[in-house]
């Protein structure tokens, strides 16, 4: 029995109060913003973003086999009169009504998750818990703002067990008007950090833009906090003020309702004892460091309040691993041995940084190998900034960090702090700094990359790979 489609064109045009032009098919299975990456039977939504319009683009989506485009009203003249079309005053707001409407059909469990740091991982790897217990929907990459937000939900299909989606905000009041799309039964705070300083007074502020989330939890609904956090004890006083009764806590902490227990760290996973609500569980994790395993803890403690099987949910974790800019490890052939590239390269702020410097400082390294960090700017910490990348250096010195490439003018203040054994090399931009790393590496090495998105880290990770081809695992696939 073939499933049902996401949508019927009939259903959308309702949702979004949409006049039809042409003729359009029935059944819609899928939902695109990006022309490039149409599949056929598609429904394109002309966007305007910051950059380009939407429109400029639906004449190549429909060739590329979309079943339909979502336009604007003031704009429907451009294209042929049989094209078919679903024409509304705004195609944001139009998929917001439809992702609103898509909530709206759902009987799912559906979470909500948000923090300073581990948003993705923590979301990625409820996915892989769940959906081993049942059909499940979670937003795609980092879909997490106010058209990833509405898309994700959009795209959810109505039959699902369990629904997850990341939200994400770097201003006061994003958060209450995405979670109330959403609208989920369990809300989850991975950490509150110094990030976004640029645009808030302090991390006391931080706390209570995250803390919109509560905003939109359901009647009954339960939230998951992390205990250790600073912030934890304002956070549950924003959640009390809300009349939210079922606050669980999860971390070292003795008093937490998910606690970690003992943990042992290996290079490449960790294995992880704890209570959660009252269980003890022994489990592995198939991601290295301790920040994950303390986000383990959220991830079990948030499965168990959406109705999954415990011991189900603690032997999938075994199973996850970092994705691609992420933590995500690939072996490199140098010469006659190997390095390991560890790529990190999405995005970075204060607590990331600590936290990937401290599974670098476990890397197990070669003979003659060294661990090396490749570090690019970190964005949006206002005046804290140059101290922000200096206090980095305590980490280094921490984990045994052997040699530091810096990349970008706020990094120039861990260059400059950096002792002269350690400087690999500095540069004002990836693309001048990648040679400069490319050419240092040698069997044994372990090198990570970091740094925010818009520091542009990724094209170093593109010329180690270029430069050293990944070896093949046993198993044929590519590491």
């Amino acid at each position: 029995m073939s499933a049902a489609p996401l949508w019927t064109s009939q259903a959308m045009a309702q949702a979004m109060r949409a006049q039809i032009q042409g003729a359009l098919p029935e059944a819609i299975t899928g939902l695109s913003i990006d022309s490039r990456t149409i599949a056929p039977g598609d429904a394109y939504f002309s966007i305007k973003g910051d950059v380009h319009d939407g429109h400029d683009f639906v004449a190549a989506a429909l060739k590329a086999g979309a079943a339909l485009a979502v336009v604007e009203r003031a704009q429907r003249d451009k294209f042929a009169p049989d094209a078919p079309l679903l024409v509304v005053d705004d195609v944001l707001a139009g998929l917001v009504e439809l992702g609103i409407a898509s909530r709206a059909r759902l009987h799912a469990h559906v979470i909500a998750i948000t923090g300073s740091v581990g948003k993705t991982s923590t979301k990625e790897a409820l996915r892989r818990v769940l959906e081993a217990q049942g059909p499940t929907h979670a937003s795609a990459s980092s879909f997490n703002n106010h058209w990833g937000v509405p898309l994700s939900l959009a795209r959810c299909p109505s039959q699902v067990k369990f629904a997850i989606f990341e939200v994400g905000m770097n201003h006061a009041g994003e958060i209450e008007t995405l979670v109330k799309m959403i609208r989920p039964q369990v809300a989850v705070i991975t950490t509150v950090e110094p990030v976004h300083l640029e645009f808030f007074a302090g991390i006391e502020a931080i706390a209570d833009a995250k803390a919109e989330i509560f905003a939109g939890l359901e009647p009954g609904g339960a939230v998951v906090l992390n205990r250790d956090n600073s912030q934890f004890a304002r956070l549950e006083r924003s959640a009390k003020k809300r009349g939210i009764d079922r606050i669980v806590s999860f971390g070292a902490d003795p008093k937490s309702d998910a606690r970690l227990l003992d943990v042992a760290l290996h290079p490449d996973r960790s294995a992880v004892h704890a209570n959660i609500l009252g269980h003890d569980v022994t489990y592995k994790l198939g991601m290295p460091g301790r920040h994950m395993a303390m986000n383990s803890l959220g991830v079990l403690a948030a499965a168990s309040l959406a109705g999954a099987d415990l011991a189900l949910a603690a032997l999938s974790l075994s199973q996850i691993e970092p994705a691609v800019g992420r933590g995500a490890r690939r072996v490199l052939e140098v010469g006659h041995g190997e390095a390991t590239l560890i790529d990190e390269s999405y995005n970075a702020n204060p607590a990331s940084m600590v936290a990937a410097l401290n599974v670098l400082g476990t890397a197990a390294v070669g003979p003659q190998g060294r661990r090396i960090a490749v570090l690019g700017d970190m964005r949006e910490l206002g005046p804290t900034a140059p101290a922000l990348h200096l206090g980095l250096n305590e980490a280094i010195k921490a984990n045994n960090v052997d040699l530091v490439y810096c990349c970008g003018p706020l990094m120039r203040n861990l260059w400059d702090a950096l002792s002269t054994g350690k400087r690999g090399g500095y540069a004002e931009n990836s693309a001048s700094l990648a040679d400069q790393v490319t050419s240092a590496i040698r069997a044994g090495d372990v090198v990570m990359v970091k740094g925010s998105l818009g520091t542009k880290m990724k094209p170093i990770v593109m010329a180690l790979e270029k430069r050293f081809p990944g070896k093949a695992s046993q198993d044929g696939a590519e590491v």
